[in-house]
């Protein structure tokens, strides 16, 4: 995820960004991936310096969580202390996907979203590497990114970044639409978990990795998120109006 961008991120501006894997390889081959990817957005937003820079302790601290997270289902990585971060963005959603990762940002400081990526790329790349024994990098080399520039666009990237894992039980469902939309819908609901989706429709599962409010206030409150997703899936109409949104 390289910070070698032409465009300027503004501060207190909304973007829809997306980071796909090299080569469109696997960036996720089981659960603990999945765990450590959404440990490094969480950790890895801070323009202080991350402990977990240290491989000796990374590969320490990632057992630990992963005995956790296992055990006790612990998924609130700020549970256990104030949340000190110095935040270089405020992530209102995200959605990992097998091979690429959506992201909604808000940047909160200068080149933020650039630093933010990098040191996320960075991170989970070295935890990948090391893990699977390969080398080289992990991510394409720069990711992409769309400006959000009113309430519409909002609530229309949101609802997609939430939907996207469809592709996963409906390929091509963007343009043939959903075989079985009550199965869709419970697989967003109830299943598919590697998203901000269930912590905004009052599931707890990762709720110290986004900021929410702003994003719900658009949206209408939890109860209206779901009706979005389910009005996508059941109504799939021509989207070609927002194509310039939906990055991958």
């Amino acid at each position: 995820m390289s910070q070698r961008r032409k465009e300027e991120f503004l501060n207190g501006e909304l973007y829809h960004i997306t980071s796909r894997a090299i080569d469109d390889n696997l960036l996720f081959k089981n659960t603990n991936d999945y765990f450590r990817s959404i440990y490094s957005i969480y950790e890895f937003n801070n323009a202080d310096p991350v402990s977990i820079f240290n491989r000796r302790r990374d590969r320490i601290i990632e057992k630990k969580r992963e005995k956790s997270c296992e055990l006790r289902g612990r998924t609130d990585f700020s549970a256990a202390d104030v949340d000190k971060r110095n935040k270089f963005v405020e992530v209102l959603a995200f959605c990992l996907m097998p091979n690429h990762v959506h992201l909604l940002l808000k940047q909160l400081k200068s080149g933020g979203i650039s630093k933010f990526m990098q040191k996320v790329g960075g991170g989970y790349g070295r935890y990948f590497n090391d893990k699977y024994l390969r080398k080289g990098h992990v991510f394409q080399d720069t990711f992409k990114s769309v400006h959000i520039k009113d309430n519409n666009q909002l609530m229309v990237v949101f609802t997609y970044i939430h939907a996207n894992p469809l592709s996963l039980t409906d390929p091509g469902w963007k343009e043939k639409g959903i075989k079985n939309p009550k199965k869709a819908i419970k697989f967003l609901e109830e299943e598919y978990r590697w998203s901000s989706y269930f912590d905004y429709i009052g599931k707890k599962n990762f709720p110290s990795v986004t900021t929410r409010d702003f994003a719900l206030e658009a949206m209408g409150g939890a109860e209206e998120c779901k009706d979005a997703i389910k009005n996508w899936v059941l109504y799939h109409k021509d989207l070609s109006d927002y194509n310039n949104l939906f990055i991958e």
